[in-house]
């Protein structure tokens, strides 16, 4: 999250949160941290805020009746009684406890704050935070002893590494709150508890999730499911890469159709790209509209890993960025060995 200059910290709490079935304990603080120091004031802002998408929101869900959601009323409760507040933290620390349980689960502090001014489009809105720390760092620790210096070695946590991190802003109440969620440990499935049996949150539908999703899906798509059922080799793989970022970049909105004529071309590779796409959705729990306004963050975050570099072996990288034309492959009989022939104009 950017521009969180502006955000002031009015509250936090900390709980220390174990695993039960390790056997280990949930501690509860009876007040809030004193916040008397600008710095550190500073420093908690940066790392509880720093790791936010904005663009990437959630909302907060149940399968039954939405206020059957432990955090949602917990975060409510924070909201409407702040004068409660190390109450209804320690409500959201033992609910943390009691989903805790998985052997991947590690100990850990529970941070939950409240914040005032937080950055919301183009306004600025309440909100509030709950965050986990569960990695610890090694540091050294320079000091003055006498006439000389001495260093030690202490374990503390790296501000610009949040674990876990859930940020409430105070906008649509009713729909489940607009929430952005971190985590960045136990990302395996069985282990995602804190996503989905803590938070029990949902991806919101908007052009960010839409474009984020399928740009994904194009990815997989092109450089998995292609080479499985046609012939082609890497660099027309990369190619088709370049002209799906491309057509993300270049265009304001989404159609399924101009995407497959523009990007896929022949008949075959677009009817089992539109199967995939069922198959993308049904795995992934997504759903993927066949027109929407594209996302320029979401293009953005996607483009990182759209990777246009053809490995051949282990001694040579050629970057493509586009006129497939001009590359030709062959065999050489002779040699036993493959080869590509790239032509051009210059050298540079």
């Amino acid at each position: 999250m950017t521009n969180i200059d502006s955000v002031e910290l009015e509250q936090v709490i900390v709980h220390k949160v174990g695993n039960p079935t390790r056997g280990q304990a949930l501690k509860l603080s009876n007040s809030p941290l004193t916040l008397n120091d600008p710095i550190v004031r500073g420093m908690l802002s940066k790392y509880f805020l720093g790791a936010f998408n904005e663009h990437e929101q959630y909302s907060f869900s149940h399968l039954s009746d939405l206020s059957m959601n432990e955090v949602y009323q917990y975060v409510t409760q924070l909201f409407d009684e702040p004068k409660k507040f190390t109450q209804h933290s320690a409500k959201l620390a033992q609910f943390l406890y009691s989903k805790s349980t998985h052997a991947n689960v590690k100990e850990g502090e529970l941070y939950v704050a409240r914040f005032k001014q937080v950055p919301f489009g183009t306004e600025y809105v309440d909100a509030v935070g709950i965050f986990k720390s569960e990695s610890k760092e090694t540091f050294l620790k320079v000091f003055p002893h006498g006439e000389n210096w001495e260093v030690i070695a202490e374990d503390g946590i790296n501000i610009n590494k949040l674990d876990k991190g859930c940020l409430v802003f105070k906008q649509n109440r009713e729909e489940g709150y607009v929430v952005c969620v971190v985590d960045h440990t136990n990302k395996q499935n069985d282990a995602r508890y804190w996503v989905t049996d803590f938070l029990q949150v949902t991806k919101s539908s908007n052009s960010y999730h839409y474009t984020d999703a399928a740009m994904g899906m194009c990815k997989l798509f092109i450089s998995n499911e292609l080479a499985e059922q046609f012939e082609v080799n890497k660099s027309e793989q990369i190619d088709m890469l370049n002209r799906s970022m491309e057509y993300f970049k270049t265009k304001e909105n989404f159609k399924i159709g101009e995407f497959a004529e523009e990007v896929l071309h022949h008949p075959e590779v677009i009817e089992s790209f539109t199967r995939y796409k069922q198959t993308y959705e049904t795995a992934r729990q997504v759903s993927i509209e066949d027109e929407f306004d594209i996302h320029l963050s979401a293009v953005k975050k996607q483009q990182r890993v759209f990777k246009s570099v053809l490995k051949l072996d282990k001694n040579f990288h050629v970057y493509i960025h586009g006129r497939r034309d001009l590359i030709e492959k062959g065999y050489d009989e002779f040699s036993g060995k493959h080869y590509y022939k790239l032509f051009f104009d210059e050298e540079s």
